[in-house]
């Protein structure tokens, strides 16, 4: 036998205590992202019980009413819009003009982002924590590790504090590792992809255990109906994860329109209370089920699927794309791919209803695919969360077949961002990122 003598070499030794080097402090950003997410959680819920069944209770009202949504978010509006106007950072990122990951703000933008997040959420906003949670996180990690470890680099700091708060939130280190590959590829310098995707994965896998012990991290459905590829999939799924990319390209090209016609108020305070206005109109179409990030709201509309007709399903779903168009362009603070797994559901429910003997959790998860796809334009992550929803893995492979026609749709489509955004801050928009201090 012989023993090559590459094995231990000087430079392979120096790559796997590099690595090593970094695994501790990925591991304390990651469950630091972990209980961030917990808190932000605990602080949404309490606003919501406090806007849904406190104040109801003291003032006699009754919050099935269809007018207090009109009062609850308007008043989320005016609050949210205060935090942007009169709050140092002024929110953080527009999220509208922002990708998921952005670079570090400073420490004193954090808490005006996490009240603008928890006001947003709690209220019952139509959108997820993502991109202003990762803000934080990537702020907080960035003022510690900077302490701790002053030669560690920004950059190599925010992809593993994004990737922790990834995991936490998706409940899985797959969703991050999916979600970074192509960021993580394209950074210059040699290197093994995976050694550069170490640390990030170890923050994930680490934010992940904590937000499940937690009981905040987005868990997957069960009792799958799925039994193995067929051309029925292809049938169903197809058509519907199409229609519902197609119906989320159509909020992705009115958000920036309707962002430029509420900024010709220059004052964030009128922007947002008249979005809040529009969000509780929209709220008491749809009903509660219509409201807030939407990862709650799926599991409630899977179980009551019964109750709703196809035209009933399509309505909803048209009614989340509008409130999360609102909501992202009128200036609250979150993510999009909450709201977009409800869309997709929608749609998927939809598609199963007209055709019954087809597979619920292979329409289910071809929706939120399509959803996902055109709202947050990555591949990897779309079919990650359409497989998460319904929690089996058999229907992998056809979902990565059902995609490459869903992104010919996609791929020329228009974005749901606002790209070239210009507001001062005292207009509103988030002043421009300072140096980390």
């Amino acid at each position: 036998m012989t023993v090559d003598a590459t094995a231990h070499s000087p430079a392979q030794t120096s790559r796997v205590r590099m690595l090593a080097k970094v695994t501790l402090p990925a591991l304390v950003i990651g469950a630091m992202c972990g209980v961030l997410l917990w808190a932000i959680d605990e602080a949404a819920e309490g606003v919501t019980v406090v806007m849904w069944e406190w104040l109801p209770e003291v003032t006699g009202i009754d919050p099935e009413a269809r007018w207090w949504p009109i009062v609850v978010l308007g008043l989320a509006g005016l609050a949210v819009g205060t935090v942007i106007r009169y709050v140092p950072g002024h929110g953080g990122y527009d999220s509208a003009t922002t990708e998921l990951v952005a670079p570090p703000l400073p420490l004193k933008a954090l808490p005006g982002i996490a009240l603008a997040l928890i006001i947003s959420l709690g209220a019952g906003v139509s959108l997820g924590p993502e991109s202003p949670i990762i803000s934080i996180a990537v702020g907080l990690s960035v003022w510690g590790v900077a302490r701790i470890l002053p030669e560690a680099g920004h950059g190599q700091i925010l992809l593993v504090a994004g990737a922790g708060m990834v995991g936490a939130m998706f409940g899985s280190p797959v969703a991050a590792a999916l979600l970074l590959t192509e960021m993580v590829a394209g950074l210059k310098g040699g290197g093994l992809l995976w050694d550069k995707l170490f640390a990030p994965v170890a923050a994930a896998a680490s934010g992940a255990l904590v937000a499940h012990w937690l009981g905040v991290a987005f868990t997957p459905g069960g009792d799958s109906d799925y039994t193995g590829p067929s051309l029925m999939d292809l049938a169903v799924g197809i058509p519907v994860a199409v229609v519902a990319a197609v119906a989320s390209l159509a909020g992705a090209w009115l958000m920036p329109k309707l962002w430029h016609l509420l900024r010709r108020y220059p004052n964030p305070i009128v922007f947002t209370t008249i979005g809040g206005l529009v969000l509780g109109v929209l709220g008491s179409i749809g009903g509660h089920i219509t409201l807030f990030k939407g990862a709650a709201e799926t599991g409630e509309l899977i179980e009551r699927a019964s109750e709703f007709s196809f035209w009933a399903l399509l309505g909803l779903a048209f009614i989340k794309v509008a409130a999360l168009t609102v909501s992202a362009a009128s200036g609250f603070r979150g993510g999009r791919i909450f709201p977009a797994v409800f869309i997709g559901s929608a749609f998927g429910l939809a598609g199963h209803a007209l055709v019954p003997d087809s597979s619920l959790s292979l329409a289910l998860a071809a929706g939120a695919m399509g959803s996902i796809l055109a709202v947050g334009r990555d591949g990897w992550l779309a079919i990650f969360m359409g497989v998460a929803l319904v929690g089996d893995v058999t229907v992998l492979p056809m979902m990565c077949v059902i995609v490459l026609p869903v992104w010919l749709f996609v791929t020329s489509g228009p974005e749901m961002l606002v790209h070239g955004a210009t507001v001062p801050p005292k207009a509103g928009h988030a002043a421009p990122p300072e140096p980390p201090q």
